[in-house]
């Protein structure tokens, strides 16, 4: 079979060396005679796995200290509940910063636990971009400000870190988790869902200060009380231990390669490369600002939805799968998270080219 370069935006592709790696050693783990997947989470080779991963991923994200790391399940949908069960306090509300479907998703959800102001961040006029993210003349009325610093669906990231003063800012960074380097200190908590960079779905990884933890409301379940699963190392239920090693492989794997720093410039080049050709194609259109689009996920259309259907099954054809767009914009997208090649953005420009010979209206 040709290769196959996979653009999907979650459950994304992982790196091969991760994945042949678990391959090889699927059924005899740590020459166990077993499978990692059929061990105790408790047991001695399982709990110094988790010990390792962490203090990988410590080290990748330059974690500080005084924050907690915690690998919990749930999704992000999950910690949208979770968020405000743990950190609403005597404010007794949150203001949430909507920059697109996910950070508005966030909202709705946390409006079933807590009072919640939100503001619109983004402006879709005949460009998409972000506006003012000066907040810290309102901030301390909240017990905490919430935004999602990539939005998938339309393609928008944001690469200021909002200014609320002294409040605690909580950042959804499941689709730019560990993209480029980040100074944590600037958060109260980070959350990603593990199916774009981090691994396979089924991990929840929380970052969270030490001092927000212990303040939940009564009635959260003990599965969402971050002090709870402090204390019981993430592990108050069964968790899902394959998902668990995956992520620790990826860990390790990033240390390996030369940590963030070379991600970052390796995921800036991808980016900038495919949004060069766009910017220069006369059929594809990205409509995100530039100092706006995403590095990981790059939305474009050629303005006639039956010619991006066709786009959609040729490319899948010549083997660049998943790039058909977010149902609720359309058009094509290509997300190139941490582990797509060069080679797969150059693959992708190379049949973009020979799509826009073939079908340029004349």
């Amino acid at each position: 079979m040709s290769q196959v370069f996979n653009f999907s935006a979650g459950p994304a592709m992982i790196f091969p060396e991760v994945l042949q790696k678990a391959q090889n050693e699927l059924i005899n783990w740590l020459n166990q005679g077993v499978s990692v997947m059929e061990v105790s989470h408790r047991g001695k080779y399982f709990m110094e796995l988790v010990t390792q991963a962490e203090k990988d991923l410590r080290e990748v994200y330059n974690i500080p200290d005084n924050y907690l790391v915690l690998f919990l399940q749930g999704g992000a949908r999950g910690q949208f509940a979770a968020i405000p069960m743990n950190l609403i306090g005597k404010k007794g509300k949150a203001l949430y910063l909507n920059s697109g479907h996910w950070s508005a998703t966030a909202a709705k959800e946390a409006r079933n636990f807590a009072e919640i102001d939100e503001i619109t961040i983004v402006e879709n006029g005949e460009q998409t971009r972000i506006t003012d993210l000066d907040f810290s003349h309102i901030a301390d009325q909240y017990d905490y400000v919430h935004y999602c610093p990539n939005e998938t669906i339309s393609g928008v990231e944001i690469f200021d870190v909002p200014n609320v003063g002294n409040a605690v800012l909580v950042a959804d960074m499941s689709s730019n988790i560990l993209s480029r380097q980040i100074d944590i200190s600037k958060f109260g908590v980070i959350y990603a869902g593990a199916q774009k960079n981090l691994g396979p779905a089924g991990i929840t990884l929380v970052i969270i200060r030490d001092d927000l933890i212990g303040n939940a409301r009564k009635e959260t379940p003990s599965i969402w009380n971050y002090a709870t699963q402090r204390d019981a190392d993430s592990m108050i239920n069964t968790p899902p231990t394959f998902a668990w090693y995956l992520c620790s492989l990826v860990f390790k794997h990033l240390k390996e390669i030369g940590g963030l720093e070379i991600i970052e410039k390796r995921n800036a080049l991808k980016a900038q490369t495919l949004y060069d050709y766009i910017d220069s194609s006369k059929l594809y259109r990205n409509v995100v600002a530039k100092e706006n689009r995403s590095t990981m996920n790059v939305t474009f259309i050629t303005g006639n939805p039956e010619l991006d259907a066709k786009f959609v099954a040729e490319s899948t054809a010549a083997g660049l799968q998943a790039l058909k767009g977010h149902k609720v914009l359309g058009g094509m997208r290509a997300s190139i998270y941490n582990a797509m090649s060069q080679n797969g953005v150059e693959a992708l420009i190379s049949f973009m080219k020979k799509f826009e010979a073939e079908n340029l209206p004349q």
